[in-house]
């Protein structure tokens, strides 16, 4: 797996003192999908392309949990990159990707929370570039914290998504339903930006990687007939 964000799970192990202990950790886990090894995911990764690119900027431990769901977008969106969070540096590669004339850069971000002159929610292509979302990829109350001290992002656009579903993922709750999972918000940036395959297909892959998920932690056998498998199976 050479994704970016197993190359910074890579890096933060790596750089470790101590091993991260997750949830679950005794389990014998797939190396390349995170999931327990019996009810393993990657026969079901989608092949599809986008036009857009993600920019996954990450809290310290979020890619060391198998519950992530940035690494369902890098296993699907190929111009995905990935960027450990620190409030006192940043790293200088995230700069010259965010500087980088091809794209154009949005944070995503609910709208209450910014000035209303900075927000949108359309993406409007320039010509000559593609859409870049930068998602913080983190717990809500580390996000409003990463986005407060970051100001190396307040030059750019905030989309606000004004979504109408409640949240399908079940792996970590938030306490609220309009609060969605990484690779939801990263789905409907795909639609917004006209990748309406991609954007299906991640969301599919998201029912299907919960599902694995839970089965496994349950003890329960798969259906691989089920609704969520079939809608996944058009796009392997």
């Amino acid at each position: 797996m050479s994704h970016a964000v197993a190359r910074l799970r890579a890096e933060r192990l790596a750089r470790s003192n101590k091993p991260f202990i997750a949830r679950g950790s005794r389990a014998v886990r797939c190396p390349d999908c995170r999931v327990i090894a019996s009810h393993c995911l990657c026969a079901f990764k989608p092949k599809v392309t986008a036009d857009a690119g993600m920019c996954l900027v990450m809290h310290d431990t979020e890619p060391l949990k198998p519950t992530n769901t940035g690494w369902l977008i890098a296993d699907l969106v190929e111009d995905t990159s990935a960027f450990g969070w620190l409030r006192t540096d940043v790293d200088p590669r995230l700069l010259a990707l965010l500087d980088d004339p091809k794209w154009q850069p949005y944070i995503v971000f609910p709208g209450e929370f910014v000035a209303p002159e900075r927000v949108v929610s359309e993406v409007v292509r320039e010509p000559g570039k593609r859409p870049l979302f930068i998602l913080l990829d983190a717990t809500w109350t580390e996000a409003r914290k990463m986005f407060r001290k970051s100001p190396y992002l307040d030059r750019f656009p905030v989309l606000s998504l004004q979504a109408e579903q409640m949240s399908r993922y079940k792996l970590r709750r938030s306490k609220r339903d309009d609060h969605f999972c990484t690779a939801e918000v990263a789905a409907m940036c795909l639609e917004l930006a006209g990748d309406q395959r991609a954007s299906e297909a991640l969301d599919a892959y998201l029912d299907v990687f919960s599902l694995h998920y839970l089965s496994a932690k349950r003890h329960l056998p798969l259906d691989l007939d089920d609704d969520a498998h079939r809608r996944l199976h058009t796009f392997l």
